[in-house]
């Protein structure tokens, strides 16, 4: 969009929505290496889903939804959320930090895919640059983990299929005919996420017996407080607001920030695939994200 000219509002949330999330992929990663994941995840949602609330509350958000649109608002919660969530909680426990970070932010690349299958949008060349450009950084990262033979790459490709089925929820949320604020949609995705997680728990071993420890608490308290009370309101609300291409920046860099700060304070070893496949998913989301082509998410 040319000549747009970000407010300094803008450009702080900006910044601390980039930090704040790349640094809590390395947070999630040593939480799940001393907790079971999908409590913790629980956990983080229980507690953080009346952080968003209050959050909300003070933007002065009306949360009502028309039964009309319940149907179609618990469709967008599982392609939006809830795949994701448990894709996530499920891949981690396999996966370093900053190779997570950097497969789930691949999502740009899947929504302009899902547009050209789905919505008949046509991708420039340059987009099918980056689709190219995107699935050699992916196969990258695996390649490390087939390597190994240890399994691993199960959890590299349950992610990848999490973050496909996420870009998909964009595609249709764009699309929503729902007369309703798009910052109470996504309180309402929180929620029946945060009850499917919980479901999910319940079904299977239930919450541990003992409870987190300080630093899993740490984290819990972290998840709860910055990345669903403050970055996802504060996100929800620059969506609104900025042109794809200048929040292309935000995407960018917080695999960048979960790869290096992995790497920092988890000793997790970094692959020359890692670099390049960084390099390859930052050009492949810029592309996807151009002006001049297919609007994606």
């Amino acid at each position: 969009m040319t000549g747009f000219v970000l407010s300094r509002r803008q450009v702080w949330l900006l910044v601390f929505v980039t930090l704040f999330w790349g640094v809590n992929w390395p947070i999630m990663k040593s939480a799940v290496g001393a907790y079971p994941a999908m409590a913790f995840r629980a956990w983080s949602m229980v507690l953080g889903l009346p952080c968003l609330w209050v959050g909300l509350k003070l933007l002065r958000v009306p949360l009502q939804v028309p039964r009309r649109y319940w149907g179609e608002l618990l469709l967008l919660a599982t392609t939006n959320m809830v795949a994701w969530h448990l894709c996530l909680m499920w891949a981690l426990p396999g996966l370093s930090s900053g190779r997570a970070a950097i497969i789930g932010y691949t999502m740009p690349v899947f929504s302009a895919l899902w547009g050209m299958l789905l919505y008949r949008q046509r991708l420039s060349r340059p987009q099918w640059v980056g689709v190219g450009s995107a699935t050699v950084g992916v196969v990258l990262l695996l390649w490390h983990e087939f390597s190994r033979l240890s399994g691993v790459p199960l959890a590299g490709l349950t992610l990848l299929a999490g973050t496909a089925v996420w870009a998909l929820g964009t595609q249709q949320l764009r699309r929503s005919a729902m007369d309703v604020p798009v910052l109470a949609i996504g309180f309402w995705m929180t929620a029946i996420t945060t009850v499917a997680v919980l479901l999910y728990v319940g079904s299977t071993d239930g919450l541990p017996a003992n409870q987190p420890s300080p630093r899993v608490w740490a984290a819990i308290a972290y998840n709860a407080l910055l990345i669903f009370g403050f970055c996802h309101v504060a996100w929800f609300a620059l969506a609104r607001a900025l042109p794809p291409v200048a929040a292309s920046v935000s995407i960018s860099l917080i695999p960048v920030l979960g790869l290096l700060s992995g790497a920092l304070w988890l000793n997790e070893a970094l692959h020359w695939q890692d670099g390049a496949a960084v390099l390859l998913i930052m050009l492949a989301i810029g592309v996807a994200l151009h002006p001049a082509g297919t609007e994606t998410s």
